[in-house]
């Protein structure tokens, strides 16, 4: 009697056990596709990033051109 209870407690951890890990494997693949997505969110911001920096240095470039002909012109007058 003692044997049949602890088989029936054992078989009972050991559903539980396994429903939990199935939960678990389920949580990883949940968290590995939040990761990828992640990753990707992460480059086309890097991208973007450096493509607002080139266009910021591209405008200043400009404007410092744009500064030294006016003193030129103020200059020559």
């Amino acid at each position: 009697m003692i044997k049949t209870a602890h088989n029936e407690v054992t078989e009972l951890d050991l559903r539980k056990l396994e429903s939990r890990v199935e939960e678990l494997i389920e949580q990883c693949g949940k968290l590995g596709e939040e990761n990828r997505s992640l990753r990707a969110q992460q480059e086309k911001l890097v991208a973007e990033r450096a493509a607002l920096i080139e266009k910021t240095e591209l405008a200043r470039s400009r404007v410092e051109a744009m500064i030294t002909r006016l003193k030129a012109l103020e200059s020559g007058t």
